[in-house]
């Protein structure tokens, strides 16, 4: 989407703005020539994720703007208000304000920690409120400036709420759906001062490196660039109080614009698109799981001694260990497998000596439930475990970074032998 110029001179309050999402919706609004507010915790190099608020803020600059870097936790309300107070000096006002600060675990209730429950709880959706309503004195005077003075915030549809989401991850699935909540209400309680609440959400999953770091290296490859929820953004921002209350996707809003070459956002154009959590199947973008030329019964019915193709993969698994791959994981991963009333159970040791796999229900520091099918299909690479997991075909119980780093393994299986 090319850009007008119409947000020179705005001044942006932008929440979890040093990279990914909120990042990009910085740099679009930029290149008009507005004012960037990046609060955001990462004021120091990361050293797993990439970019700080002043790497960004250089960015920014780079491309026209103005940056004004704060170092801002949006648990905290005075270092919220600190930096809506600096805003406002430097700039002379805040018009609008971008709720992307988000904290995530997918787990279920009993892998929740309370620790990481009140984390997503309070970040997520005390976090936007908490911002919302230390920009909006400032929102309402932008308003009688005749600016279009707008709260977006990056959270799910409304109408997307079902069991599917909250049986799988039900602290996160709370903590997103409250910033959409916030959406429903201050939509309507500032409709009549003229400011505009949107929620903004991506039809597939975006290539971030928090994707990166929930559906490994590969999803990137199954996903859109953050270019496409930030021209979304810009055309939402552009429209002002004509819309407002509403719970967007990003490529819908793009449609609406006339924009309907979508590829231009893969990461890799005709790739497969992965479609995000909270978003669901309508048949446009189903994922769609490829199919063996010959059905094999026999995956969807573990026997007593192991369904074979189960056992083949295992079985060049084992040939992957070795010592620096156990110095690698760090940790035991114990794959359920169930269909038809009937279980089987394998244990995957990466903690001790050279690692070992052996086919019985023992302690493990994560757990992986699915199908026969599902785990064969996604070894053979004929589903992507992102799509398996955000579908709910797999659930996982325990240390997620395992899984992650389980890639590794995986990784050196050759499919031709499976």
């Amino acid at each position: 989407m090319e850009n007008t110029g119409k947000l020179a001179g705005y001044t942006l309050f932008v929440t979890g703005g040093s990279r990914g999402i909120g990042k990009s919706i910085a740099l679009k609004a930029a290149r008009d020539g507005a004012n960037i507010v990046i609060a955001a915790k990462t004021a120091e190099p990361h050293p797993k994720l990439p970019g700080t608020i002043y790497t960004a803020a250089k960015e920014i600059e780079d491309v026209g703007g103005k940056c004004l870097p704060c170092i801002v936790d949006v648990r905290d309300e005075k270092a919220v208000q600190a930096a809506v107070d600096e805003a406002v000096r430097t700039f002379g006002g805040i018009d609008i304000l971008v709720n992307n600060a988000s904290a995530i675990s997918l787990t279920g209730t009993l892998a929740t920690t309370m620790k990481k429950y009140d984390l997503m709880n309070n970040v997520n959706t005390r976090g936007t409120f908490l911002c919302s309503r230390a920009c909006l004195p400032h929102l309402l005077k932008s308003k009688q400036r005749s600016r279009q003075a707008h709260i977006l915030n990056i959270s799910p549809p409304i109408s997307s709420i079902t069991p599917k989401w909250f049986k799988s991850f039900p602290a996160y699935s709370i903590a997103k759906y409250g910033m959409s909540l916030c959406v429903l209400g201050m939509a309507a309680e500032f409709e009549e001062q003229g400011i505009a609440v949107n929620a903004l959400w991506p039809r597939t999953t975006v290539a971030t490196a928090a994707t990166e770091m929930l559906g490994g290296s590969s999803s990137a490859a199954h996903s859109r660039k953050t270019d496409i929820m930030a021209d979304a953004a810009y055309a939402i921002f552009l429209k002002g109080i004509s819309c407002s209350g509403n719970f967007l996707i990003d490529d819908e809003v793009l449609a609406k614009e006339g924009i309907t070459d979508l590829d231009q956002y893969a990461c890799v154009p005709g790739n497969q698109l992965s479609l995000d959590i909270f978003v669901n199947n309508n048949g446009s973008f189903a994922p769609q799981e490829k199919t063996s030329k010959k059905h094999n019964a026999s995956r969807d019915q573990p026997s007593r001694n192991g369904n074979p193709e189960v056992s083949a993969i295992f079985n060049e698994m084992r040939k992957a260990l070795s010592a620096s791959v156990v110095a690698q994981i760090g940790g035991v991963v114990k794959y359920t497998l169930s269909a038809s009333g009937k279980s089987e159970s394998w244990t995957v040791d990466l903690k001790n000596g050279s690692g070992s796999i052996r086919q019985e229900d023992g302690k493990a520091d994560c757990t992986l439930k699915m199908s026969p099918n599902t785990f064969v299909a996604m070894f053979k690479g004929e589903m992507d475990p992102t799509d398996a997991f955000m579908s709910g075909k797999i659930k996982i119980d325990g240390d997620m970074g395992l899984v992650m780093k389980l890639e590794k393994l995986t990784q050196n299986i050759p499919k031709s032998k499976l």
